[in-house]
């Protein structure tokens, strides 16, 4: 069954073979109705396996945290059957959709098989690894077969850059902020088509920017890749970038670009603030380092309900360092397995949500009805401490 699946997707994707992958990451683990679950289980019923080394993505509930659940009961239970199920094909119960921080991901130049937006930019950009933009089903069909077809970004030819992205001269607090990447992310979702991207003007990035970049654009856009020159592994120089090419199309970058795409991010101008939510894609080790020194042992505000989405393999450092119990101990409600834009956790006290993540801001005012207040972390955190929307505009 899977193989018929991943051979229909070769012949509709125009590639001429199937190539071996190193590994898998499952998005179809989420549960989005009663066929999530039927298609699952009967892959799982005549004894569906995975053939390599396989993760899963956030499911519908938070299973280390079934409190936090807020929901219909049913579809709770749904949820958890659906998690229950690819984890007796033999996948990894990691429940992250940043899987790219975990020790063992992918290494430059493997093939593998990632559905999740921003896995799939992170692991095509950020680790040169190289993936198609996969979804529910056919991923978890390339992970039982451990084939995929040979199109798209698979293929030299594919990920060379298109459009070419020119940031002008940035002030200092703005380069340093989690704003720009975020902000610049989505410009270039909104720009970039279903061209590849390169970004000339970004002298460095950490990992975490370059996270918040890629899911930006792909929340946006149809990003599945991008080149930051200088920075990502395939474009040590512009050229490089371009294939020896000249770009199909130049974008200039300003800065009021930037605060222009950062002010489509929220969605309401009420003064109200209900809630902070952060860890879209899910917080890293040094997000909760940075979190601890801006929280400065204050306590959020009794008037905020304030989340941070992690991974499970986080959390256990966190308690490991006696951080998690400290974060607690502020106000902080840390959630695992799943994220706040995607399953009922906040509560329905009025008032606006903010958030750092260009994905979380894309989504939540469809997804779970919420309207959004977008900033930097520090605003994020300053906020919930004050318990109202606090800005800093010396970023711009």
């Amino acid at each position: 069954m899977a193989a018929r699946v991943i051979a229909k997707m070769a012949a509709l994707s125009g590639a001429d073979r199937l190539i071996p992958i190193s590994s898998a990451h499952i998005d179809g683990c989420l549960y989005h109705g009663e066929v999530s679950l039927d298609f699952a289980r009967k892959l799982a019923e005549n004894g569906g396996r995975v053939r390599v080394p396989t993760t899963l993505n956030v499911g519908s509930v938070d299973l280390l945290h079934p409190e936090l659940f807020r929901g219909d009961a049913k579809l709770a239970q749904a949820g958890r059957a659906l998690m229950r199920c690819y984890e007796e094909m033999g996948c990894r119960p990691t429940f992250t959709c940043a899987p790219y921080q975990l020790v063992a991901r992918p290494r430059f130049g493997e093939h593998v098989a990632f559905a999740e937006s921003n896995a799939i930019v992170f692991v095509n950009s950020v680790l040169g690894a190289r993936t198609d933009r996969y979804g529910d089903f056919i991923d978890i069909c390339a992970a039982l077969l451990g084939r995929a077809p040979y199109a798209g970004l698979h293929r030299d030819e594919n990920r060379i850059g298109r459009v070419l992205f020119r940031l002008e001269p940035l002030p200092a607090a703005l380069r340093a902020s989690d704003v720009l990447f975020a902000a610049l992310g989505h410009f270039i979702g909104k720009h970039a088509g279903t061209d590849v991207p390169v970004i000339s003007g970004l002298e460095q990035a950490s990992e975490d920017q370059l996270k918040a970049l890629g899911a930006g654009g792909a929340s946006a856009g149809a990003v599945a890749m991008f080149h930051v020159v200088g920075v990502t592994p395939e474009a040590p120089t512009e050229r490089d970038a371009l294939g020896g090419r000249s770009p199909a199309r130049v974008i200039d970058v300003s800065r009021a670009d930037l605060r222009a795409a950062a002010a489509e991010l929220t969605s309401t101008q009420a003064a109200e603030l209900s809630g902070v939510s952060v860890g879209t894609p899910h917080f890293s080790l040094t997000e909760f380092e940075m979190m601890r020194e801006l929280l400065e042992k204050r306590r959020v505000s009794e008037r905020i309900q304030m989340y941070v989405s992690t991974a499970r393999h986080i959390l256990a450092e966190l308690e490991q360092r006696g951080w998690a119990e400290e974060f607690r101990s502020s106000g902080l409600r840390i959630v695992t397995d799943t994220c706040t834009y995607i399953t009922p956790i906040l509560d329905d006290r009025p008032g606006a949500v903010m958030t750092n993540s260009a994905k979380w801001a894309w989504y939540a005012p469809t997804n779970i009805g919420r309207q959004v207040v977008f900033g930097s972390l520090r605003e994020c955190v300053e906020s919930a401490v004050l318990g109202r929307v606090w800005r800093d505009e010396s970023i711009w």
